[in-house]
């Protein structure tokens, strides 16, 4: 491993301090004479079924507001001073002999990570991706994004998350609905006479108990990225996780040579509440794979997870991105286009040029008009496809909304619950049959709609659940 004086990193064949990444190989690489050398492992983390109480990273410690963020470093070249504040940078280079100076020493107000994920993806790649992601958006984006559309200035950017490892206990308990038959019946008289779908389903008790262990959840640690807003599309971001943390390496100011951070300014106990729903989210849909017999679902009607023990890390985060100011009247709206510098998936939001849109859409929906009536015309009353005209009419907003989410993507997130790591143990099952249910409509089937909305720094879920007895 490298030397290190005083919390700086060396070339170990060398001596000099000019080092960088070598993002395709993942080493650093010494600027001077082209040697790489092997970066330094994160210390190993505690067995996620070993965890009891909480552990907290140094570099995830409550932050020091009262810390003086200028700091003097002293050049071990040459002897000079040189003044660096790490609220703007943790890299600084010598005025006078240009010797690379860095701060890879744990700053007490938790302001450093613990580890970083180095780039892998290259600009060029993250540049075409960009490029590809907007080129399908051409038409109806806006007619001054196209014109300013430059993809050439998108920036690599180090972003403060949280990685947290969990051991809990959870435990859920309600109905479920196992379908026993369907059939037709008609309902109505005269022209309102028509067929519909009826079913008849069991309904059971149902708990379920296990241990969770979950590992690698990751949540941003910057307070501006944790709320979405009409003013920004940070839910950009959010969305282009996951990333491979098990790949992460010890912190070393050189890997941010080239590139951007941004400060972590949320500590631990703000982003308790956000951690505890995602962990809880993760442990219903990890329950889903013990509740396959139940084919009209499953209604929670108490859920508890009772956590053992946490470990907390910061962690800095690599992501591709170009931003766009768009000016809409007096507001502005800051769109991006992000990619994982580590898995090369790409998100984005693209202004939308509104005038041509309802255009399209107004066309689209006179020719569903003109076509419904044709259809209302030549239909035979007995057949049963009533719904054929109707789809007709909704072609024009079913439009609108399918190109309004493909350009704007307002709804994307990161899927926690099913992309996180996690094993289940010691699972306990309770089935207990209660009654049938009978004569049920197609909208009355027992089911979740799980809605999730996101605050400031936590999360709520609502479910809903149809309640129609036969």
């Amino acid at each position: 491993m490298a030397n290190e004086t005083n919390g700086q990193t060396k070339c170990p064949k060398c001596g000099a301090t000019d080092i960088s990444l070598n993002n395709k190989t993942g080493k650093l690489r010494c600027n001077f004479c082209r040697f790489e050398f092997e970066p330094e492992v994160v210390d190993a983390k505690p067995s996620v079924s070993e965890l009891s109480g909480e552990k907290i990273g140094k570099g995830a410690s409550k932050i020091d507001k009262t810390f003086d963020s200028v700091m003097t470093l002293k050049c071990q070249s040459c002897g000079a001073e040189v003044i660096i504040n790490t609220e703007e940078a943790t890299r600084a280079r010598c005025h006078w002999c240009r010797n690379a100076l860095s701060i890879n020493e744990k700053i007490p107000n938790g302001a450093v990570p613990d580890m970083i994920l180095p780039f892998k993806i290259t600009k060029e790649q993250a540049r075409d991706n960009i490029n590809g992601f907007v080129g399908k958006r051409k038409f109806f984006a806006h007619p001054k994004f196209r014109r300013e559309f430059t993809p050439e200035n998108i920036m690599g950017v180090y972003f403060p998350y949280m990685v947290v490892d969990m051991n809990a206990k959870a435990s859920f308990s309600g109905e479920g609905e196992h379908e026993v038959r369907s059939y037709t019946v008609e309902v109505g008289s005269g022209d309102n006479k028509h067929k519909e779908t009826r079913y008849d389903a069991d309904v059971y008790k149902v708990e379920r108990e296990f241990d969770i262990e979950i590992e690698g959840l990751t949540v941003e640690a910057s307070a501006d990225k944790l709320v979405n807003s009409k003013e920004q599309t940070n839910n950009i971001i959010n969305s282009i996780l996951p990333f491979d943390t098990e790949n992460a390496v010890k912190w070393d100011a050189n890997y941010l040579a080239g590139y951007t951070s941004e400060k972590r300014n949320v500590n631990v106990d703000a982003l308790k509440p956000l951690v505890n729903e995602e962990a809880k989210d993760i442990a219903r849909y990890a329950a889903n794979e013990t509740l396959r017999y139940y084919d009209r679902g499953v209604k929670w009607r108490n859920e508890e997870l009772k956590i053992k023990g946490t470990n907390w890390n910061s962690a800095y985060l690599p992501v591709w991105l170009y931003s766009y100011m768009q000016q809409k009247g007096k507001k502005n709206i800051l769109h991006y286009v992000a990619v994982n510098a580590r898995t090369s998936e790409t998100m984005g939001s693209v202004p939308i040029h509104f005038p041509k849109l309802w255009g399209f859409t107004i066309l689209i929906e006179l020719a569903a008009i003109i076509a419904a009536g044709i259809l209302g015309l030549t239909l035979d009353e007995d057949n049963v496809v009533w719904w054929i005209p109707l789809l007709c009419l909704s072609a024009g907003p079913i439009f609108f909304l399918i190109n309004y989410f493909r350009y704007r993507n307002s709804t994307v997130r990161h899927y926690h619950e099913k992309e996180t790591k996690r094993e289940m143990k010691n699972i306990q099952q309770v089935d207990e049959y209660i009654r049938r249910r009978t004569d049920l409509s197609n909208s009355s089937i027992a089911g979740r709609n799980n809605k999730r909305v996101r605050g400031k720094f936590g999360s709520k879920h609502i479910s809903s659940v149809s309640e129609e007895e036969g």
